[in-house]
């Protein structure tokens, strides 16, 4: 399996009349589709698929929301490329491919919506690196 792209095709912030006080932060990753490209741009043992997702971050109470949309297009093995889209006319997805197309998408969207959330000054949805007292003393000890 190789990724041939990844793009974006919606990148929405967009701040609601939320109440102040304490917030919580909920991130989804979804798969929209998965089909076939019907090109012959690759050697004939493989086949490309585009995946469509949505990577989705809420803060609520109503505070804001960031929306990201975009597709993946990877290429596959013929034979797994078959059994992919079988499974998607089910709209099941084995729990290996789904395992490695949520990391892709998870190292990219989660990238960009730290940018977004850096931008329009909202908290990061997930914890970033902090040093502290106890780090710097083990620093000093090495």
């Amino acid at each position: 399996m190789r990724i041939l792209g990844f793009n974006f095709s919606k990148i929405s912030v967009e701040m609601l009349n939320g109440k102040k006080g304490e917030i919580s932060i909920n991130s989804n990753v979804d798969i929209e589709d998965i089909g076939e490209i019907n090109e012959d741009i690759l050697k004939s043992q493989e086949k490309p698929i585009k995946i469509n997702f949505i990577y989705l971050v809420k803060y609520e109470p109503e505070l804001a929301k960031i929306d990201l949309k975009g597709t993946i297009i990877l290429s596959l093995d013929e034979q797994q490329a078959k059994d992919v889209l079988k499974d998607w006319k089910k709209k099941k997805i084995s729990d290996e491919f789904r395992n490695i197309i949520f990391n892709i998408i998870l190292r990219k969207a989660t990238i960009k919506a730290l940018e977004l959330e850096d931008e329009m000054n909202l908290p990061s949805h997930m914890p970033m690196p902090v040093i502290g007292k106890e780090n710097v003393e083990e620093k000093k000890e090495k």
